[in-house]
């Protein structure tokens, strides 16, 4: 395979991938139906399946501090197809504003929002402002003409002159900003607050998001940044560079904002050690650029305290050049392809596991159930066709069958009797369970502290008060877990009687997780704490900041608040959805077999005929149970990131 195009070969066959799942997904539906063992609650939980695949996305975050070359690689990477660079990307101390690059799938447009820093200034989140369109500047992109789109690209870069006080009213500190030589005494702020480009193309199709961020100012300056975004990326690449090594502000970033326990890079954190073509040395020939290269690379891995495999070294510039000259020689030597790589086997195969475990398992718990109520049908048919002789049916035979069948549809019938007065039993706990995570409650807590918060005219006085509300949120989250776990003794209770009364001793309760919400508002405080505590911003004149930061704490908040009910209401449902499913599937098919061992008792077929009828709807059977193996089997097909991982694996070995 040629080089140049291996990551998006790799991330247009992840997508592949998922689209073969949606259409297992689609296909078990259909199954259910066509063999009489669909119903709504099965309906909604595929329905969360599929979307969950529809919208699933993948957030890369490149960090590090001005200079380091992270546009330069994120041209290189993304746009080298356009001939140019695409993103504003040039020598000395840029001041950027944070820029997310995707594709709106929903409007289905190129464009570029641009928000003013200007709303700095005011008591409003970026997460409030993505609601209000009217207040972000729009330019309407061009793909088909490269050098207008580069042209209107550029004004992300923009910045403008301001007065240190009104650069502290903003929030930036004076000593990180740049002096403007034109406006002695005045100093250059990022024009825009932040930059969301929407751009068609293939990886970015696919769920690709990139997240640039511009430096220790800007990530010190935007608490949403550091406390929502950047933590919420499923893998953080840390530029360095190869002509600085390790500065004081980039450790300050790797400690401060990346190498930390609340972080959830998932997929991991990597350093990108860039411009290593100021290392090569032609004169002295590729053994000693590769001594060099080693060198840094280890003193860099031994700073950050990580592996070494995980600094990559690379000559973005190079590499750009390289894709955009189609010279596959220069694009080795840039040591792009290792990038790549590291975000094919260890990125996107992260992003696999995850869906396997959120998805695919419990889709084949489901389906596997299916699977054994239809081998029970096979069975009872096996048996009705031994009942059918030659020449006569051995009514003794079908009597047998029809009482046995009769009395399994009873138990059956009676289980889901008992069980839908356990899940009205479940609703009226679920109701208990949600009085404790209402909206209203916790709108009632952003009420209580914000009338403390407008007494207070100290930071320390505003640290208390945020500091109040996270202990708010989490009692009502400590009462939700120690309620929860007293419901969820209640249905492991329910499931322990069951699966000793019939056949289906594999089946397990889906669990609350509420012990996971609690964890997840401990970290947030954590968060919380750790930027109240930076003696940056305990200064009395950052009240602002103060009061911004506490309203990104609020939306976060809000966001695990909302997920937390979504779970709270659902779970009463779901948790006996199992052996509900079960037990309506093994009411269905006996209903069936007791019609059919009737209707073949008083009908006046030969024996002949009813004997081919058995062996037809046997047959039938036997064709959709080797259905639901093939469907199993591609279920169980990992992403092509996945097998390449094993391929290397085993050559690594050999």
């Amino acid at each position: 395979m040629n080089a140049i195009g291996s990551l998006s070969h790799q991330v247009e066959a992840y997508h592949a991938w998922k689209k073969e799942l949606i259409r297992q997904i689609s296909r078990y539906r259909l199954w259910l139906q066509d063999n009489d063992l669909f119903s709504d609650d099965v309906s909604q939980r595929i329905r969360r399946g599929l979307e969950l695949l529809i919208e699933d996305e993948l957030t890369i975050a490149f960090v590090g501090e001005y200079s380091r070359g992270k546009t330069e690689l994120i041209n290189a990477l993304f746009f080298s197809d356009y001939g140019q660079r695409m993103l504003p990307s040039q020598a000395g101390r840029t001041t950027m504003c944070p820029t997310e690059l995707f594709y709106d799938r929903t409007e289905g447009k190129d464009y570029l929002l641009l928000l003013p820093i200007e709303t700095r200034c005011e008591d409003v989140s970026l997460q409030q402002l993505r609601k209000q369109p009217e207040r972000w500047q729009r330019y309407d992109l061009d793909a088909s003409n490269p050098a207008v789109m580069r042209e209107v690209l550029a004004e992300v870069a923009q910045v403008k002159s301001v007065t240190p006080g009104e650069a502290r009213e903003l929030g930036f500190h004076e000593s990180m900003l740049e002096h403007d030589r034109s406006h002695p005494g005045h100093v250059l702020v990022p024009a825009w607050r932040n930059a969301q480009i929407s751009i068609r193309h293939p990886l970015f199709e696919r769920g690709l998001r990139i997240l640039d961020t511009p430096g220790l100012n800007a990530l010190g300056s935007e608490p949403e940044l550091t406390i929502s975004m950047l933590p919420s990326a499923h893998a953080v690449i840390f530029l360095l560079s190869a002509d600085t090594g390790v500065t004081a502000s980039d450790m300050t970033i790797w400690k401060e904002h990346i190498a930390t326990d609340e972080a959830d890079h998932r997929a991991g954190r990597f350093a990108v050690l860039n411009k290593i073509d100021v290392l090569w040395d032609d004169l002295q020939g590729p053994e000693h650029t590769e001594a060099s290269i080693s060198r840094v690379r280890d003193y860099t891995a031994d700073h950050l305290n990580i592996r070494a495999e995980d600094v990559i070294p690379v000559s973005a510039k190079q590499g750009l050049l390289a894709r955009v000259q189609k010279n596959e020689t220069l694009f080795e030597r840039s040591r792009l392809p290792e990038l790549e790589k590291l975000i094919i086997n260890r990125i996107l195969m992260h992003k696999e596991q995850l869906i396997t475990q959120s998805l695919i398992n419990d889709l084949l718990g489901m389906l596997q159930n299916s699977q054994a109520a239809m081998q029970t049908r096979l069975e009872a048919l096996k048996e009705e066709l031994q009942a059918c002789g030659e020449t006569h049916v051995d009514r003794d035979a079908l009597k047998r069958l029809t009482n046995r069948a009769q009395q399994e549809y009873d138990f059956y019938y009676k289980k889901l009797i008992t069980l839908r007065s356990s899940r009205r039993l479940m609703q009226s706990q679920g109701d208990m369970l949600n009085d404790l995570v209402t909206e209203a409650r916790f709108d009632a807590h952003v009420e209580n502290v914000r009338a403390l918060l407008s007494k207070s005219w100290t930071t320390a006085g505003m640290s208390r008060a945020m500091n109040h509300f996270f202990e708010l949120l989490e009692n009502d989250l400590s009462n939700l877990l120690a309620e929860g776990q007293l419901a969820e003794k209640m249905v492991n209770s329910i499931y322990r009687r069951y699966n000793e009364d019939t056949r289906a001793r594999h089946l397990e309760p889906i669990p609350l997780r509420a012990g996971r919400h609690v964890i997840a508002v401990r970290e947030l405080r954590k968060k919380s704490d750790r930027f109240r505590r930076n003696p940056k911003n305990m200064l009395t004149e950052q009240s602002l900041l103060i009061r911004r930061f506490f309203n990104v704490m609020v939306g976060e908040a809000r966001t695990l608040h909302h997920r937390v009910r979504a779970d709270v209401e659902r779970w009463p449902q779901e948790a006996l959805l199992p052996i509900m499913q079960y037990s309506m599937e093994q009411k269905q098919l006996l209903e069936h077999q007791i019609r059919r061992i009737r209707d073949m008792a008083r009908n006046d077929r030969t024996m002949k005929d009813e004997r081919k009828r058995l062996d037809d709807s046997i047959g039938d059977l036997h064709r959709q149970l080797d259905l639901a193996d093939t469907m199993q089997r591609q279920i169980r097909k990992p992403a092509p990131t996945l097998i390449q991982q094993k391929v290397v694996n085993l050559s690594g070995i050999a």
